[in-house]
């Protein structure tokens, strides 16, 4: 048996009482009955998609997105538009990576700043994250706002998000240089601050200190895919891949993290269970691998049993995790639609109050149906079909 602070697991199997699932072939207006009896169903909002990676919604609620090979497309009024919004003329994909995350900035209503988080090649493979303005449905101003962040096709990261101080947050993947997590010259395998602009804040925890990027918020990190905050405690959670079997330390010890500024999560000198004084081990840990791709708080009003609960995506093990959580403590957590969707890859709170997710079938390492990738939502039980 073994602990991870408030959380014992005895077992893979005990700890994910599986929800009680729809038959494979089509979750479309099933009826799906979670733990607490919470009852929900799936809907279908686009089909016929590339790896849809990224959610951020404008305040109009029409739904930005972007899939891997480069394009940024809209949802608007429930509508799919055939034509990308904009299509990234300098993305690198290739296995893991490309165009990743996309997000409004705070005060898109007076700035029209939308953020893209993607692969490029430079001088080998990198990251950046560009700024740009919105305006008659283009996207149009480039700005840099950082770039020449370590990547490889694999473990390139990223998620780029605004936490709730208006500052800039960006995971970074350790570049298959696992070495680099603990590099504290090198941007690889961390969490990064920044102002909107692409400057540093004064208050970061390594601002002047030697040997470290200021622009660091947290070190020791593998390949963190999900970034979200907790409403009320303002806590950062992310959710982290593990090692693989290449790496020579088994596969699994995926993990959620609780990360808070300056402490050092301890890739690759402990991962999984594992721990040692000054690193910070995880809060939920998962083995065998789940492969967790998102993160999201649901904070809305339209599926109560889920409100304060935190939901990831895994690609690995076909599932969306619920956990349910009491400030850092955790209550409990299951699985839902397991084995039903594929691979999952985003997954949001809508501004209509659903949970939108989608999936990454067409990745290369899933088993593509005739209208995958989709983007999806759970809504409750008594809610109509889209139109």
């Amino acid at each position: 048996m073994k602990t991870i602070g408030a959380l014992t697991i005895l077992s893979f199997a005990i700890l994910f009482g599986c929800a009680n699932a729809p038959p494979t072939g089509g979750l479309e207006n099933v009826v799906v009955e979670a733990q607490d009896k919470a009852r929900f169903k799936v809907e279908t909002v686009a089909t016929g998609l590339e790896v849809p990676w990224a959610f951020a919604w404008l305040p109009s609620g029409d739904m930005l997105f972007t899939e891997r090979p480069g394009r940024v497309r809209i949802i608007e009024k429930g509508k799919l538009r055939a034509e990308p919004v904009f299509t990234v003329p300098d993305v690198e994909p290739s296995s893991e990576s490309g165009l990743m995350d996309v997000s409004v900035h705070p005060s898109f209503a007076s700035n029209s700043f939308v953020y893209l988080a993607y692969a490029y090649r430079a001088d080998g493979k990198r990251v950046k994250i560009v700024r740009y303005k919105y305006a008659n449905g283009k996207l149009t101003e480039p700005k840099i706002i950082i770039e020449n962040i370590p990547a490889a096709p694999n473990h390139a990261g990223t998620r780029a998000r605004f936490g709730p101080d208006g500052k800039l947050y960006i995971t970074t993947g350790d570049a298959t240089d696992w070495d680099l997590a603990q590099n504290n010259g090198s941007l690889a395998g961390k969490t990064l601050r920044l102002n909107d602009d692409g400057s540093v804040p004064g208050d970061n925890p390594f601002v002047g200190k030697a040997g470290y990027r200021a622009e660091i918020w947290s070190t020791g990190h593998r390949n963190a895919q999900g970034l979200a905050w907790q409403p009320g405690s303002g806590l950062m959670f992310q959710t982290e891949h593990g090692p693989s079997g290449f790496e020579g330390r088994g596969g699994g010890a995926d993990e959620v993290n609780i990360v808070e500024a300056g402490k050092n999560y301890g890739w690759p000198t402990i991962y999984g269970t594992r721990t040692q004084a000054g690193l910070e081990p995880p809060l939920l840990e998962y083995s065998p691998a789940c492969a967790p791709a998102s993160g999201a708080f649901y904070n809305g009003s339209k599926l109560p049993e889920f409100k304060g609960n935190f939901f990831f995506g895994c690609l690995r093990s076909a599932r969306i995790v619920r956990v349910v959580m009491d400030g850092r403590r955790v209550v409990r957590q299951e699985n839902l639609l397991e084995k039903n969707v594929g691979r999952v890859r985003e997954i949001a709170e809508g501004p209509d109050g659903f949970i939108y997710f989608s999936t990454s079938n067409r990745d290369g390492r899933g088993s593509p149906t005739s209208d995958d990738d989709r983007i999806m939502r759970i809504v409750p039980e008594s809610q109509n079909r889209l139109p």
